[in-house]
């Protein structure tokens, strides 16, 4: 759905960021089973997905990596425990993964587009608060720069460097 304010405006590009899914294998501390993450249902559709939107029109997709840092309590496990007491198990560790690359990107092509003048708006759909100094040097380049959190909270540090807050 087109919002209002953008209804009049072309089109440049769509930028989508993403990290393929974490294609090896973990092993849990506690039992030593290793799960083949690049396997799971997840990893099949976002793999489906970003196939996909490579080939889409008018899109361009920038790809980070995943990392994998270790294991943590999950947040399921955190609530059970704290709920009932009862010996923490294998299952309640889950892999810590983390992008890595993305938010790099994504500051880059906002710098190479505002810099080359590419365009005159610039839609942000981020809450993340990175973002900020990229937004300053497109607004100081003379770009409208739109923000939208997709009804997610955004700390306003981040909305007071956006023109408009879709």
């Amino acid at each position: 759905m087109t919002k209002p304010v953008l209804a009049n405006d072309e089109r440049f590009r769509v930028y989508y960021y993403d990290a393929p899914p974490y294609e090896k294998s973990v092993t849990n501390p506690i039992d030593g089973t290793s799960v083949n993450l690049s396997n799971t249902p997840h990893a099949e559709a976002s793999r489906r997905l970003l196939q996909r939107l490579e080939l889409e029109n008018g899109f361009a997709v920038r790809k980070g990596v995943l990392n994998n840092s270790g294991w943590k309590l999950g947040n399921a496990a955190l609530k059970n425990l704290g709920v009932t007491q009862r010996p923490i198990t294998a299952q309640d560790f889950v892999p810590v993964l983390s992008q890595k690359g993305v938010d790099m990107r994504i500051g880059l092509d906002i710098a190479w587009l505002a810099l080359k003048r590419l365009v005159d708006v610039l839609v942000l759909v981020t809450g993340d608060s990175d973002f900020i100094p990229a937004m300053k040097l497109a607004r100081r380049e003379g770009l409208l720069v739109y923000l939208e959190t997709m009804g997610h909270p955004v700390i306003r540090e981040v909305k007071v460097h956006a023109d408009i807050v879709l």
